[in-house]
């Protein structure tokens, strides 16, 4: 079990590191735009959807990093309050009740709405967009996989907890 969880972890891991680098491209395509639109006084549309491509890209696809972190949004109203064993069978049973069904739900849904847009080859609606809508929208079902792949480590981990098992 602890292998499963080390390589799951090491996944995660790596793809924060590999996405953190959309924050460089985000601050360097944003000052860029803010300079050509102060010094220049115009501003190009493909430029501001690359800026919303990026951040998409970076919200949905570092959930995973973000989740083994646990800095994600938690509403907290006893959980602080439990005993480590309480806190992993919350865990637990919101890993398999919630998360996971929730995680299959949107990754089969984003799938299909990521292939229908890749099918009619959809782009942007505005003049001068970007093409290639449906790169953003795989971006839905990439994050989610992510997501689950992180949230069975995390079911693991709680199931080492809960039965004070190593590996």
């Amino acid at each position: 079990m602890q292998k499963i969880i080390s390589f799951l972890d090491r996944v995660a891991e790596k793809i924060g590191v590999l996405v953190s680098w959309t924050t460089v491209m985000l601050a360097i395509v944003i000052g860029l735009d803010v300079i050509i639109r102060y010094v220049f006084k115009f501003t190009y549309v493909w430029m501001i959807e690359i800026e919303i491509y990026l951040f998409g890209m970076l919200f949905l696809l570092a959930s995973g990093y973000t989740f083994k972190y646990e800095k994600h949004v938690r509403v907290d109203v006893f959980y602080t309050k439990l005993s480590r064993k309480g806190k992993a069978w919350v865990d637990l049973l919101g890993g398999v009740f919630l998360l996971i069904p929730w995680c299959y739900v949107v990754i089969v849904s984003s799938w299909y709405y990521g292939l229908s847009s890749f099918m009619i080859g959809e782009s942007s609606p505005q003049a001068g967009g970007l093409p290639a809508l449906y790169i953003l929208k795989f971006c839905s079902t990439l994050g989610f996989v992510f997501l689950l792949l992180q949230g069975v480590s995390h079911i693991l981990k709680s199931t080492q907890i809960i039965f004070n098992k190593d590996s």
